[in-house]
């Protein structure tokens, strides 16, 4: 008996010295990271939308964007100011850009204009905090940016066939950035790149073939006549192509400008969308031998210093 109630106790010191074991290893365990949390947003297109977290954490982000339809899209984020929301975008915003858009194909450039006079005020007090450049179909780009708290809207306003814009075409999603922030720090540059309205824009690094983290320095930023600020879009081009139907189609205001199909011999590889004055953001690149172009989305960019060239040997 005394034989048995020794094995007894035994085995039930044994067993409490597993479980406190147990309970000891799960409170020094680490929780581990999310994706979001560390800063990594995963982004990718299909047709017409954005598939991406409804919530994102403040600080810096990562945005891997992968484009896997036929059409040239981006992505831009737009800090709105409180109390406006999507729905006001739907009701205010889209439809005198949907009707501006439509007169303008119509070569009916003084209504147009009238009709872009209704623009609600609120989207005055909008702040662009970046986003991707350009991206050509069945790419995938990275760029680097700092969010604020607030809410968002996601979008892409590239042109369909017949000129209508891809927003109202549901790219267009709003998104709320917490006020807790990710771990991410930026990352270290290979090059830099200024940008802004007088200087324009200018490379001011040496670069060679292999992968490239691109800082892009806004000194300033200013609203130019199609309604918002500076971009940099990075552009490889082959010998077919005409760089003065990039100049053209990178001004959404002309009837062909940002409309689909994108002008022939031109690969769009990202960049920055636009970004605040004395802002900063990355983006990276896979750089092959061959000719390139930084070009901003405005008007006229060739005369106004936003297109810089150079090539990869």
């Amino acid at each position: 008996m005394k034989s048995l109630f020794a094995i007894c106790l035994v085995l039930i010191t044994l067993v409490a010295c597993k479980s406190k074991e147990k309970e000891t290893k799960e409170e020094t365990t680490t929780p581990q990271k999310s994706s979001l949390e560390l800063g990594k947003v995963n982004v990718s297109t299909k047709s017409m939308e954005f598939f991406v977290a409804d919530t994102l954490y403040s600080g810096w982000n990562t945005f891997i964007y992968e484009n896997q339809s036929q059409e040239v899209h981006f992505v831009m984020m737009d800090l709105y100011p409180e109390g406006i929301t999507i729905e006001n975008t739907k009701a205010e915003l889209l439809p005198p850009f949907d009707d501006g858009m439509r007169l303008i194909m119509e070569n009916k450039m003084d209504s147009a204009m009238a009709a872009f006079g209704k623009i609600p005020e609120w989207f005055q007090q909008v702040k662009f905090l970046g986003g991707t450049g350009l991206v050509s179909p069945k790419h995938t780009v990275k760029s680097t940016v700092y969010l604020e708290p607030g809410r968002y809207m996601m979008e892409c306003y590239v042109k369909m066939f017949n000129g209508e814009w891809h927003t109202s075409h549901g790219m267009l999603k709003e998104i709320i950035v917490s006020n807790k922030a990710t771990e991410l720090t930026p990352p270290t540059p290979t090059a830099n790149i200024d940008i802004s309205s007088t200087g324009g824009l200018i490379l001011k690094d040496s670069l060679s073939s292999g992968n490239q983290i691109f800082q892009t320095n806004f000194i300033d930023q200013k609203v130019y006549e199609n309604f918002v600020g500076h971009d940099v879009n990075l552009v490889r081009y082959d010998n077919t192509a005409s760089l003065d139907s990039l100049v053209q189609w990178m001004n959404w205001m002309d009837p062909r400008g940002l409309r689909t199909p994108a002008p022939e011999g031109f690969t769009f590889l990202g960049g920055m969308n636009n970004l605040p004055a004395e802002s900063k953001g990355f983006f990276e690149a896979d750089l092959t031998p061959g000719k390139y172009v930084l070009i901003s989305e405005v008007p006229a960019a060739d005369e106004k210093k936003l297109l810089y060239k150079f090539s990869i040997d």
